[in-house]
């Protein structure tokens, strides 16, 4: 595939939502060139979380749609991909906190989330290491983990229609690419699918980058059977300014425990820095206190493309026919991969949706109409 036209489509990036994409295409027949430039981006940094998230409905409808649609492809992934249907415990500290998770549990329910709520001695028979004295969770058995860096790759080799490619683009527009060797693709349709770097290319795009840590232990016997999450880590993903950490581990399938979440705005340096990962370690003990014993073995950072709404930007540039935008998934790129890249391609072909495409559509920003806010 080059620059006579030989693809059906461009995707610039090969991270989970570009390779997602890539996938859905070729399985919809069209020949498509993946561009990567090689510079690694969300998708190596994240858990692989596939969670249902609540937020607002926008985020659950996709969310919930697109772990169906895992749920679909869970036969056909290698066991490289390390796909495990863990299910998800929402933790409430205390009593007052179950109030809110009967409310998730309603939220969720109202939109076909199965839901159960356990109290505090069920939750210390599930997990024990638990710090005890817990109010009790909320249980979501729908949800999952995945190895996302082998999933993409996956994705992208399990069709011949795909053929993939290492580059840099210098400069796009509508339905042209431009690199920096020099080289002009085109297409009939173009697809930035390559995270914050896509703001290099549209400048005009609405995101931010949220910072991230993690840490992973060494392995041990498995003691943690569940993705745990406290319940106030919705109030600190979505939060629009300053540092802020919450508790959120999983146990991986190699018996490691991957810790997390902080969130850092407006800063690209991807630096440890252990002014946050100590509070947020700190966090991690407060809830699975024989963590303090365990050896960590490395810790990271990551940047999510935020948008102002925390909806991703799915659909056609409004001002440049024939370019098409699949950006701005915050920490949900991984749960919401085949969901986003099931509805664009859909739009592409104008065919019907699954779900509302209206509150993902680029058009909702005033910057990418060129419109006055």
């Amino acid at each position: 595939m080059n620059a006579q036209g030989e693809a059906d489509v461009i995707v610039v990036g090969a991270g989970i939502i570009g390779a997602a994409c890539a996938h859905e295409l070729a399985g919809r027949g069209l020949r498509v060139q993946v561009l990567d430039d090689a510079r690694g981006g969300a998708t190596g940094a994240g858990m692989g979380h596939l969670v249902a998230m609540d937020d607002n409905p926008a985020e659950l409808a996709l969310s919930h749609y697109s772990i169906g649609l895992w749920r679909q492809l869970r036969e056909r992934l290698p066991e490289a991909c390390a796909y495990r249907n863990c299910g998800t415990l929402w933790l409430a500290a205390d009593r007052e906190e179950m109030d809110l998770a009967r409310a998730k549990q309603q939220t969720l329910a109202d939109h076909g989330v199965t839901g159960q709520l356990l109290d505090g001695p069920q939750l210390a028979a599930l997990e024990p290491m638990l710090r005890p004295g817990l109010g009790g969770a909320l249980k979501i058995p729908g949800d999952g983990i995945l190895y996302a860096p082998a999933t993409a790759h996956w994705l992208l080799s399990s069709h011949p229609l795909i053929q993939r490619q290492c580059g840099h683009v210098r400069r796009v527009a509508g339905d042209q690419l431009e690199l920096d060797d020099g080289r002009v693709l085109r297409a009939p349709r173009v697809l930035l699918a390559n995270g914050f770097a896509a703001r290099e290319l549209l400048p005009a795009l609405p995101l931010r980058p949220k910072k991230g840590h993690l840490l992973i232990t060494d392995r041990y016997p498995q003691q943690v059977q569940h993705q745990l999450v406290e319940l106030g880590y919705a109030a600190s993903a979505h939060a629009s300014d300053g540092t802020s950490v919450a508790f959120n581990v999983q146990p991986r399938p190699t018996g490691q425990l991957l810790i997390g979440s902080s969130r850092q705005f407006d800063t690209l340096d991807p630096q440890v820095e252990p002014a946050v990962l100590a509070p947020m370690l700190q966090r991690a003990v407060e809830y699975l206190p024989e963590l303090a014993a365990l050896n960590g073995i490395r810790a990271w950072t990551g940047f999510r493309a935020a948008t102002p709404d925390g909806l991703p930007i799915l659909g056609e540039h409004p001002q440049q026919p024939g370019l098409w935008l699949a950006v701005g998934h915050e920490g949900l790129g991984v749960t919401t991969a085949p969901g986003s890249a099931r509805l664009l391609v859909d739009l592409m072909l104008c065919e019907c949706p699954a779900i509302d495409p209206r509150p993902y559509l680029p058009g909702r920003f005033a910057a990418l109409t060129g419109e006055c806010p």
